[in-house]
């Protein structure tokens, strides 16, 4: 402990730098927390850009943290609430929609049937193989990754460990996982449906966020990583708006921080790690001020943490290479809109329209998902982009003025290289595209928008550390996973330098605002501090 009473420092106040500090505190420790913003959450944060409005401006829904994370850190005693939203939407040009009824099945067979009879008869096997493989995946969640290939002895026992955690798997179950990491979303759902209007609104979970198409390999797995965080010891946690936007679940786990004795502090950025005989002992502030702490925890991305926080002349050559060569495009832009009347669809009219309360999805068809990709691939941005579109204040009346609401859109793609400049002029027009193909499907949305916010990939790396706008902190593509994640034989949440840790998104699970690479990180730390060691 330094002088001023702090066990250790996490630098970085987003969700997981708070749910390590949240989980120091439970362990008797006396955490710090350093965010360089003048408020908590990193990109689960909730802003005003406009009067009376309060918009999750980033991150947008609750889907992924375990209810043991809830439990533990007793999230509601402060202040967390969540609102369980409706069904998958999605219009479609020709005048059709598809609604995804995930808590009725008879509707939702019924539903699918309108389309294909097969498909409505397959879904339920196709959810039954779907919760088999994340069976699998789910308790690895929670697991430090080992250092594969590793001939020392501790590392050794680790990596028995984790392969009898997988002696119940199967040569079924590995081929399972195994078509799971390395087919195409689209591919995968070939196996199972026929209607294309089915298999376009399920791949959309593969490609969120996501520098690819739902036919290049490996999206069939980010399609399964929106799946394996939402059930575990018998509670659903689902798909839920926040009460008070995103913001609201940093601010609880901030309050769990401080309510254990812990700190934290908005508005101090971090310049530099201090390093002394290969340890980090401390931080160096933009201020000036400096703060010694026995442990450092880093939440930010990994090529800000190793290459800008640090000199990389104080890490190994080969580490500071697999850091350089992280994958982190993405090509997402954030649209949120401020209206004063609900869309009205045409091919869902009525004045009962539950959908509105769910997730609604722009996208035609798969292969206009893929030309979509393909464009910003080549450096242009998507001329019909793909969104992932939700109206919180359906269900929660807290964060805008009476009869007023919000629609927040997560839209695909624009150019990787977007995120080296601003491009304003560029992202307004691609807005501009977004904005017409919902008005093509609801006719009254484009008299209703009153307010208009644009962020694309350049402010979301500048002013939210999203490096390349990639809210995983990393790309999802299998090299980039468990033991791989940031970098081969530095997976377990420790660096080449003793007594700094790292337990942002770009750690093993990845992403998502799930709680468990904080968790995860402070479970080593509290082993390592037990054992009487801190190496890197």
């Amino acid at each position: 402990m330094d002088a001023a009473g702090h066990d250790a420092i996490v630098i970085g106040g987003g969700h997981n730098g708070l749910a390590c500090a949240a989980y120091l505190a439970r362990a008797g420790l006396r955490p710090l927390v350093l965010e360089r913003r003048g408020v908590v959450g990193g990109a689960a944060v909730t802003e005003e850009p406009w009067p009376g409005f309060r918009v999750s401006t980033l991150s947008y829904v609750m889907s992924l943290m375990p209810p043991r994370i809830v439990r533990e850190l007793e999230l509601p005693r402060h202040g967390y609430r969540v609102h369980r939203i409706g069904p998958y939407f999605a219009a479609f040009r020709d005048g059709t929609a598809l609604t995804l009824w995930y808590d009725d099945p008879a509707r939702l067979h019924e539903e699918l049937a309108r389309f294909s009879r097969r498909d409505a008869d397959a879904y339920s096997k196709y959810q039954d193989w779907l919760a088999r493989v994340a069976a699998i995946l789910r308790p690895l969640l929670f697991t430090t990754p080992p250092r594969l290939g590793s001939r020392s002895l501790p590392d050794l026992l680790d990596q028995l460990c984790f392969a009898w955690k997988l002696r119940g798997v199967g040569p079924r179950g590995v081929a399972d996982l195994t078509r799971v990491f390395t087919m195409s979303a689209a591919d995968l759902l070939d196996d199972w449906f026929e209607s294309e209007k089915v298999k376009t609104l399920l791949s959309i979970d593969g490609i969120i966020g996501t520098w690819a198409g739902p036919y290049d390999p490996g999206t069939a797995y980010v399609m399964l990583h929106h799946e394996i965080g939402g059930v575990e010891e018998g509670d659903v946690g689902g798909w839920g708006f926040v009460e008070g936007g995103m913001g609201a679940v940093s601010a609880a786990i901030a309050r769990a921080v401080e309510a254990r004795g812990g700190t934290v502090r908005t508005s101090a950025p971090v310049a530099r790690i201090l390093v002394e005989a290969d340890r980090a002992v401390g931080v160096a502030l933009e201020s000036g001020e400096e703060i010694r702490a026995p442990v450092v925890v880093s939440a930010a991305h990994p090529q800000l943490t190793f290459l800008r926080l640090l000199d990389p002349d104080e890490l190994p050559d080969d580490f500071v290479a697999d850091i350089r060569g992280w994958e982190t495009r993405s090509g997402t832009v954030k649209v949120n809109l401020a209206l004063s009347a609900l869309p009205d669809f045409t091919a869902a009219p009525g004045p009962d329209r539950p959908w509105l309360a769910g997730a609604i999805e722009l996208a035609e068809s798969r292969g206009a998902l893929q030309r979509a990709f393909e464009e910003a691939r080549a450096g242009r941005a998507s001329e019909h982009p793909y969104a992932d579109c939700v109206i919180p204040t359906t269900l929660d009346r807290t964060i805008a003025p009476d009869a007023m609401h919000i629609l927040s859109c997560f839209a695909q793609w624009v150019p990787q290289e977007w995120a080296a400049e601003p491009h304003e002029a560029e992202l307004e027009a691609f807005a501009d595209r977004l904005i017409d193909d919902l008005a093509a499907l609801a006719p009254n949305l484009r008299g209703s928008i009153v307010h208009r916010q644009v962020i694309g990939p350049y402010t979301m790396g500048r002013e939210y550390g999203l490096v390349g706008g990639n809210i995983f902190h990393g790309e999802l593509s299998f090299h980039q996973l468990f033991h791989m994640r940031p970098a081969p034989g530095h997976a377990d949440y420790r660096t080449p330098l003793r007594g700094l840790y790292q337990c942002g998104s770009g750690t093993h699970p990845g992403g998502g605002v799930t709680g468990i690479p904080g968790r995860n990180a402070a479970r080593e730390i509290l082993r390592d501090r037990k054992r009487g060691r801190g190496r890197g």
